[in-house]
């Protein structure tokens, strides 16, 4: 009796989380759903972004990609086609075999209308092309024609798409409906009505992003108004963001309103610093002055977005009162000799002084306040300067009230990268009655402070009086940088390269967006020396180099390298 084999079967493979479409004749394979940009639930893909996957461009004003979708605009219209299906319910296919397309009667917002398996996708049909005029018409009906003197000329999304897609001349003879203008909507925003185009971009904003049911349109038509809640300013800590996502003129920043045209702005990839979040943010600066700063897209971080607090935390870069010339016992700024000596000279003479007292400190007597508001590897060549004195060190913890999007409650941008190099204590501010304590007793000697007053966190004047050596590096003047014995004027973060590590553990580079008034000079740089010149042992001389050498030697940075970085960041183990 013969037995028969079975059927080996297999089993049925799992169904395709993407579908292929195409877009003006190119095929694209595009995600059935992409999450939504409040929720994070799954949604149908649309076509707006099946387009922008294959690279081709769909104009629009009321589509932004982190908010919700309201389709109001009308720019974004396309044609499409889908695979015709016969009275069998089955495909209906060409000659060749392909399935033939049936193009849809009428257009469609491409924003809003998501996508089925072989549909097509036209964005360049004479049709589309005449669509798009149309609605730049109707926006231009009643929109003032005063392109030059406007604040966002060259940001505008209405001027740039009437060149593109626009006509060159206008039918409309009657007299444009006035809206008002110049309106104090807030205590950061001012609001030009008359340039409106009623997108709505900035209600959804506030409703969906923050929480602030702020903004709203009255009137009817032709006379619908963008305003606030009536008897309310619009005031909450991410306005300004209105301003960003705003494709016309409408919204403008009370701090950067005719202040600078764009087009002469140097823009520079930094970070915001006014706390621990890391928000990726782009300097707008010209001759060595900073107008602005904005947020930069980074989808692990802070999205599209920043608070108001950090947006508007610049202008202390720019204060008359910066310290700007390094000062020590040997080459004061105030004595005669000063005068000869160049600034590469009186750094040299400091440092070398300051290394001289650390060789000769007895063990213990030294101590280190560090804030973590330094970056990574200026905060990593202090640790290795502390083990080589056996010094006590710590920083400052500064925690206020945070919120619920982006605002940290820790203010300080570098924490994380404090703790990691191991010069912040557990908890960071355990050291610092120590340290006052030490000063006391006539154990400590001799303190090293770096972007902190300590007169402000227990560590008073009459404590610093009892020092032999006093030796701080800040960027501002304030008690300890008056009483320090060498004065080492420091860079902010926007006059020098760095790294710093958010409180989720986001290593993260800036770059350099202004030169560092008189004398003043990176930190790491004179730390480098020092540490080189107190421990025998030569430092990378580049930033770059110095991020992989601490990479490799603090477990938490291991594995990273500076190109690795990118623009975005990559991951501490934290």
């Amino acid at each position: 009796m013969s037995t028969a084999t079975p059927i080996e079967t297999k089993p049925a493979p799992p169904p395709s989380d993407k579908l292929k479409v195409r877009v003006n004749g190119k095929e694209v394979e595009v995600p059935k759903t992409t999450p939504d940009p409040v929720s994070g639930k799954p949604l149908p893909t649309t076509m707006i972004q099946a387009c922008f996957i294959a690279k081709v461009e769909v104009p629009h004003y009321c589509y932004h990609p982190k908010l919700p979708v309201s389709g109001n605009c009308r720019m974004c219209l396309v044609e499409f086609g889908t695979p015709a299906i016969g009275p069998d319910r089955k495909p209906i296919l060409n000659p060749d075999g392909t399935p033939k397309i049936a193009k849809a009667p009428r257009p469609a917002i491409a924003c809003a209308t998501p996508l089925s398996p072989g549909m097509e996708i036209y964005t360049d049909t004479p049709t589309v092309k005449l669509m798009r005029a149309g609605v730049l018409e109707f926006l231009l009906i009643n929109h003032p024609l005063d392109c030059p003197i406007c604040d966002q000329a060259g940001e505008c999304k209405l001027q740039e798409y009437s060149v593109d897609y626009g006509q060159s001349e206008s039918r409309f003879v009657e007299a444009k409906v006035h809206k008002p203008k110049r309106v104090d909507l807030g205590p950061r925003i001012v609001l030009d009505d008359e340039r409106c185009i009623l997108c709505t971009r900035c209600i959804r904003f506030t409703r969906d992003i923050v929480g602030d049911d702020a903004l709203g349109i009255v009137n009817r038509g032709s006379h619908n108004t963008l305003t606030a809640y009536p008897g309310r300013a619009f005031d909450n800590n991410y306005t300004l963001n209105t301003v960003d996502i705003c494709p016309v003129g409408a919204l403008t920043s009370k701090d950067f309103r005719f202040q600078m045209r764009v087009w002469f702005l140097k823009e520079t990839k930094s970070l915001c610093t006014s706390c621990a979040t890391g928000c990726n943010t782009v300097i707008g600066s010209r001759e060595e002055k900073i107008y602005r700063y904005e947020p930069r897209e980074n989808n692990a971080v802070n999205g599209s977005w920043m608070c108001d607090h950090g947006r508007l935390n610049y202008k202390w870069i720019g204060r008359e009162d910066r310290l700007r010339e390094v000062c020590s016992p040997q080459s004061t700024a105030l004595s005669p000799q000063s005068a000869v000596l160049s600034p590469a000279e009186r750094w040299a003479v400091a440092v070398r002084g300051i290394a001289e007292k650390l060789k000769h400190a007895p063990a213990g007597s030294v101590a280190m306040i560090v804030s973590a508001r330094q970056t990574n590897e200026e905060i990593y060549l202090l640790a290795k300067l502390a083990r080589a004195l056996g010094a006590l060190t710590d920083s400052v913890p500064r925690i206020l009230e945070g919120d619920r999007l982006l605002l940290s409650a820790d203010r300080n941008p570098n924490s994380t990268g404090a703790r990691l190099a191991g010069i912040a204590a557990d908890p960071m501010g355990a050291n610092l009655p120590k340290i006052a304590e030490g000063i006391r007793s006539g154990h400590i000697r001799t303190l090293i402070v770096l972007g902190e007053d300590v007169t402000r966190h227990g560590i008073g004047a009459d404590l610093l009086g009892k020092l032999e050596t006093l030796i701080a590096s800040d960027i501002l003047p304030n008690e300890t940088t008056r009483l320090a014995h060498y004065l080492l004027p420091g860079c902010a973060h926007a006059e020098k390269r760095g790294t710093f590590t958010s409180t989720k553990g986001r290593v993260q580079k800036f770059m350099k967006a202004v030169e560092p008034p008189g004398d003043a000079r990176p930190e790491w740089e004179f730390l480098r020396e020092l540490a080189s010149q107190v421990t025998g042992q030569a430092g990378a001389a580049s930033i770059e180099g110095l991020f992989n050498q601490m990479a490799g030697e603090v477990p938490g940075f291991h594995g990273l390298t500076w190109s690795g970085l990118g623009d975005t960041g990559a991951t501490a183990t934290i």
